[in-house]
């Protein structure tokens, strides 16, 4: 039950001190007109922020030297009259769109919205987005990109999911059998198998995997610990005359694949003190369970009940604790780093965008990635056109993992390929925009997977380098020239 309030509470804990680290974070030169709540890697390279109005949208552009701290912002096209959501499910879509659906609120009221949009970029529009058949609630659901492009998500209010396909925007319902507890305040997880991840709320300490080729729940064991937070509500009444009641059934925390396979699972507040983590070790065959490990409480009392995580390119998780603490867990170890406030997005630089009061750069202490993390480019065009679009193919375009997280809903993945162009003579950054990637997978290894880019029809010509960025991780530059 996300709250753009609670991030809010961030800005009261700036005076916290006492801990050293090399880490930094620098407030953008230029900030949004209405703010920034919760941003999105749009696959040009600019980020697409949804405001604090929550009705406006705003783009942020690097400048021409690719930095991010040096953008600028323009606005973008509302949503549909009617359509004012927070908390709701979204993801930028292998063609390269970004859908939201749903939302726990709509113009400030709890209704768990039905209502949907899919942004196109190219277009600079919002076109409605019709709910899964037989779904008068949606609210603020989990949701992934699937392998294959689809966009999974699960109902809220039950066990129930369904999946869009992007080509015809047409929903599927599936079949869920083995759910052991319905979908809320639940976050979804992206297994290299193709599975998906959950640990319950309502059912906590259990956890379970989606797969998507039986439409079935399988058991995953347990957490060990325990990560959700016992609900301080009764009823919450929504529909047309607030006849039915939901009651939720507490908070979980963010939980994000790790370069090593395994997911770093966090936690909620707990009646026994600070929040608790686990470490999920999945199995060799999808179908067994794997089993979790207790991962290190957090420091000072503090959780990320509903917060937000990213995937630093060094591996390391960074996770917003509910103080407004950064947390860095470093695969034994979550150190508090420095103070800040709102919602973390890599960016490709390898930078953490921190959406807020205020919009930030987090920079870790060490940005380097092994050279195995990195995407792979083996067959490219050595000349390339203004205007003109291309295939280029490799290995790992996708990263390692979706390198974001929330508690539950405000998904904002960014395992898909980017392409970096940068004038040799000038050393000016150009991002070409990229769209129908082969795969939304994780860590595909071996598998050789491809994208398409669109040269941009302003940038300079000449000899130049071009790189594929996932998750901030870079390949090695391979030499064009752009006529």
């Amino acid at each position: 039950m996300g709250n753009k309030l609670s991030l809010a509470v961030g800005a009261l804990c700036l005076a916290l001190t006492g801990i050293s680290s090399a880490q930094t974070l620098r407030t953008l030169i230029h900030q949004p007109p209405d703010g920034a709540f919760l941003s999105f890697l749009l696959t040009d390279g600019t980020v697409m922020c949804q405001g604090n109005g929550s009705s406006d949208w705003w783009k942020l552009t690097p400048d021409i030297n690719g930095s991010y701290l040096n953008g600028t912002w323009s606005q973008l096209a509302s949503l549909q009259p009617g359509y004012v959501p927070d908390d709701f499910a979204s993801a930028v879509l292998a063609d390269g769109r970004l859908v939201i659906d749903g939302g726990e609120y709509n113009n400030g009221q709890f209704t768990l919205t039905n209502q949907g949009a899919i942004y196109d970029p190219i277009g600079n529009t919002w076109t409605p987005l019709a709910p899964p058949p037989g779904w008068d609630y949606i609210g603020d659901s989990p949701s992934v990109v699937l392998p294959d492009g689809r966009f999974l998500i699960g109902k809220k209010l039950d066990m129930s999911v369904a999946v869009l396909d992007p080509a015809t925007l047409t929903w599927t319902n599936l079949a869920s059998t083995g759910k052991s507890d319905f979908n809320a305040e639940e976050g979804w997880t992206l297994m290299p198998d193709g599975t998906v991840l959950t640990f319950d709320v309502l059912n906590a300490p259990n956890a379970e995997k989606y797969l998507i080729s039986t439409q079935t729940w399988v058991n995953a064991s347990n957490t060990i610990v325990d990560l959700h937070s016992p609900s301080p509500f009764g009823c919450i009444p929504y529909g047309p005359h607030g006849q039915f009641c939901y009651y939720p059934p507490g908070e979980v925390g963010p939980a994000v694949l790790r370069p090593d396979g395994t997911v770093f699972a966090t936690g909620s507040y707990s009646t026994a003190g600070p929040g608790h983590t686990a470490i999920y070790h999945p199995p060799a065959v999808p179908t067994d369970p794997g089993f979790w490990t207790v991962g290190p409480d957090f420091p000072n009392n503090d959780d990320a009940g509903d917060s937000f995580a990213a995937l630093l390119p060094n591996g390391n998780v960074v996770v917003l604790g509910n103080s407004g603490r950064l947390y860095e867990f470093d695969g034994v170890n979550l150190t508090p780093t420095i103070a800040a406030s709102g919602g973390l997005m890599v960016l490709p630089t390898g930078e953490v965008l921190v959406t807020g009061s205020r919009t930030q750069l987090y920079t870790p202490a060490n940005t380097r990635a092994p050279r195995a993390w990195a995407p792979r480019i083996r067959n490219f065009p050595s000349v390339v056109v203004r205007g003109s679009s291309y295939k280029i193919s490799g290995k790992q375009f996708n990263g390692l993992s979706q390198a974001a997280s929330f508690g539950d809903e405000l998904e904002t993945a960014t395992n898909y390929p980017l392409v970096r162009i940068t004038n040799n003579a000038t050393a000016h950054v150009f991002y070409a925009r990229t769209h129908d990637h082969s795969t939304m997978g994780v860590a595909t290894g071996n598998l050789s997977v491809f994208t398409h880019f669109d040269v941009p029809a302003g940038m300079e010509t000449g000899a130049s380098s071009l790189q594929v960025v996932a998750n901030g991780i870079a390949s090695r530059p391979v030499a064009i020239t752009v006529n």
